[in-house]
């Protein structure tokens, strides 16, 4: 049986060991949290990933989790409203769209759901070193003891702990779009009821929304700026600090980011690479080609890898240099397309034309 170690227990690296697993691998998944991650921010599911989710039999519970919005309001920096719309939201599109948008947490509850009786998860746990031998790479973690397994896949995350080791140094390879995205969950303190509302004011802007039955609010807070340093504290402080400075429920936004469990911050980047594979080492969703959350397409472009890059390696069995050739050949047409709707139009949402296109530019079977 061949052995597949995935580091990342996202959306991503799940995916893929679901897939791996039906195409006989053995599969493990460590993953650095304690657990399955929550928090996040509301993601979609679009075009071809939505054919991903169906044949994994997901599309279903998908359609009964996602998000409800009835519209949105766009608002002036006193908090006056100056737009509404009850056809579109900047969160996800045309509300009658067959996408799909649904929180990050919820997406990734249920493709662990769908893969806990059939891989081996390590939570707690970190890759520290890669040695690729003749017939496998010995894998060195933090806590669990040295193995060896035949391919290792790095679906962690921007900050790739598999990239560094195999690639080299982030800085190579990360392209910062300058500004920040911070994701937090608060109590729905604005009474909103399945709508959204959005805000900018000089370099700073947030959209907020409600969600679990209008119970929680979940607020999505960017500002402008060149890179700073990957400090958890110094970042919450700063965004607590900038919210403050709003003239519209600046002081509540402020002490939700402070005290709320979930808070997350980090650059809007994209990962561009001339390769996504080194050896028997290969690089799936943002690790590899994070197109950044200004996308809006992150979630879909990791879930059709995972179906193409399982596919390719069933397809080559035992040759994975042929595998992981057929798999950039794949998906790299369709990574770029999904990329360029970070870069074309950094100021705002892409249009629908270039969305449609993106979203649809690679089929399953080919």
């Amino acid at each position: 049986m061949r052995t597949v170690l995935i580091s990342g227990g996202g959306v991503a690296g799940p995916a893929l060991a679901h897939w791996l697993h039906r195409h006989g691998f053995v599969v493990t998944v460590v993953e650095r949290g304690p657990g399955v991650r929550h928090g996040g921010q509301a993601v979609d599911v679009r075009g071809v990933a939505l054919d991903v989710i169906e044949r994994m039999g997901l599309l279903d519970e998908a359609r009964r989790a996602r998000t409800r919005m009835r519209g949105m309001s766009v608002l002036d920096p006193e908090g006056k409203e100056i737009e509404r719309s009850t056809e579109t939201a900047l969160s996800s599109g045309r509300l009658d769209s067959e996408d799909i948008e649904l929180l990050r947490e919820d997406l990734v509850r249920m493709v662990f759901a769908r893969t806990r009786g059939d891989v081996e998860y390590l939570f707690g746990d970190t890759i520290t070193a890669l040695v690729e031998g003749a017939t496998g790479v010995r894998v060195d973690f933090a806590r669990e003891p040295s193995r060896t397994f035949d391919l290792v896949i790095g679906a962690d995350g921007l900050h790739s702990t598999v990239r560094r080791l195999a690639f080299g140094p982030e800085e190579r390879y990360a392209h910062h779009l300058g500004s920040y995205l911070s994701v937090f969950s608060a109590d729905n303190f604005l009474g909103l009821e399945d709508w959204q509302v959005w805000l900018r004011d000089g370099d700073v802007g947030f959209g907020i929304m409600s969600v679990r039955e209008n119970r929680e609010l979940r607020v999505a807070f960017g500002f402008e700026s060149g890179p700073l340093p990957r400090d958890a504290d110094a970042l919450r402080r700063t965004i607590t600090e900038r919210l403050s400075a709003l003239r519209w429920e600046g002081r509540r936004l402020a002490e939700a980011a402070r005290d709320a469990p979930d808070f997350y911050c980090d650059a809007m980047a994209q990962i561009r690479m001339d390769r996504w594979s080194q050896g028997r080492v290969a690089l799936l969703g943002d690790a590899g080609y994070c197109p950044s959350p200004l996308s809006g397409q992150g979630t879909s472009l990791a879930l059709v890898g995972a179906h193409v890059l399982a596919g390719c390696l069933a397809q080559a069995p035992g040759d994975h240099t042929a595998a992981y050739a057929r798999y950039e050949e794949r998906m790299r047409p369709f990574v770029a397309l999904n990329q360029s709707l970070a870069t074309e139009n950094p100021g705002g949402p892409a249009g629908e034309e270039s969305v449609a296109h993106a979203k649809n530019a690679l089929t399953l079977d080919g």
